[in-house]
């Protein structure tokens, strides 16, 4: 249930970015949680390893 959309940002050095969105189960509530992160296209697989 995770979604990967590709950009691009100029910042200095060209890198590219990828924004990566995971739904996570609260543990207080039980609701499910998106959560938004720009990681580098090298760093996808470890932000989806994460819990």
């Amino acid at each position: 249930m995770a979604k990967k959309a590709v950009a691009t940002f100029k910042a200095g050095t060209l890198k590219k970015m990828v924004k990566c969105i995971r739904m996570d189960k609260s543990a207080k509530t039980g609701a499910y949680v998106f959560t938004e992160q720009l990681v580098e296209e090298t760093e996808v697989k470890d932000f989806f390893a994460k819990k």
